[in-house]
């Protein structure tokens, strides 16, 4: 832990300097953000880098990293009991950023930074976020965020800054619902299994939506949904999101790709925990998506007009 503590801090270092450097103007205007994001990130490393590891005491060897990488395609339980004894998360969240990355790339080129931009602020200005005369002001900073080399750079640590967040977050709502149910899982092997679990459907998402941003006609797709995915393998497609959102919404949590998600987090959690029983790891998935369901469903209730 002592290594990542000292990667932690440098980047927490670096980030504060490029924060503080933006912020003077030393720099373009945009990377005080991105020292803030970079900062954050280091931030929450360095609180991280004081939990301890699970003890590794087993003889059997670690698995590579691209074996891991491969394998949880194909063998996922193998990958999770070798993950049980050695950790790694690095790997599979660089994968997540990087395919994601590449799809939100061409589906930005084919929709266009003036149709984003002009989507974004006209929806901002209907919701009540923001007066109309600030319209004019959002879509000039969203079209600047697309399109300068500046905002390229945040995309690309926001990418990963969100990323690492977001899984570190599951991890350890994972591991607290595995413990509410009596299992034990360290949160290094619960960061693993929320890392890992999440990388293949990651990676089919993106890939299917980057062919399908190739054959879809750029009008068809949608500004701000179609910058995530446009792969339709849920009940969504059954309802409106201009008329109906919240169904729209409610259909989209139920998929191949979602179910998929919440069975390889019930296998990793059961084979990557030290005591976990098939009942907690999958009372601790269901209990994820249905945290996920109430937050989307919630979400649409409150801003509709940014689905439609």
């Amino acid at each position: 832990m002592l290594k990542l503590r000292y990667v932690a801090a440098s980047i927490l270092v670096i980030g504060l300097i490029v924060a503080v450097a933006g912020a003077l103007k030393a720099l373009p205007s945009g990377t005080a953000g991105i020292g803030g994001s970079l900062a954050f990130a280091g931030l929450v490393l360095v609180g991280l880098s004081f939990i301890r590891p699970p003890d590794t005491t087993d003889a059997a060897a670690p698995r590579s990293v691209a074996g891991n990488l491969l394998g949880i395609f194909y063998e996922p339980a193998r990958v999770f009991e070798n993950l049980r004894r050695y950790p790694r998360w690095v790997a599979p969240l660089i994968v997540i950023c990087l395919v994601s990355l590449l799809f939100t790339t061409f589906a930005v080129r084919r929709i266009t930074p003036e149709r984003i931009a002009s989507h974004l602020s006209e929806k901002i200005s209907e919701s009540g976020f923001a007066p109309p005369e600030a319209a004019d002001e959002i879509r000039e900073q969203t079209l600047r965020g697309l399109t300068t080399p500046v905002g390229h750079v945040a995309a690309i640590v926001n990418q990963f800054v969100s990323s690492f967040i977001l899984i570190a977050i599951l991890a350890g709502l994972l591991m607290l619902i595995v413990v509410m149910f009596g299992g034990r899982i360290n949160f290094w092997q619960s960061l693993a299994v929320a890392a890992f679990a999440t990388m293949p459907v990651t990676v089919i998402q993106k890939l299917l939506s980057l062919l399908l941003v190739f054959i879809k006609d750029p009008v068809d797709i949608h500004p701000l949904r179609g910058q995530v995915s446009l792969v339709e393998d849920n009940l969504g497609v059954l309802f409106s999101p201009a008329t109906n959102p919240v169904l729209f919404t409610v259909g989209g949590m139920f998929g191949v790709l979602i179910f998929y998600w919440i069975w390889m987090i019930a296998t990793g959690l059961r084979h990557g925990g030290e005591r976990v029983s098939s009942t907690a790891a999958w009372s601790a998935a269901i209990g994820f998506w249905m945290i996920m369901f109430l937050f989307a469903v919630g979400s649409a209730l409150l801003f509709p007009s940014f689905i439609a």
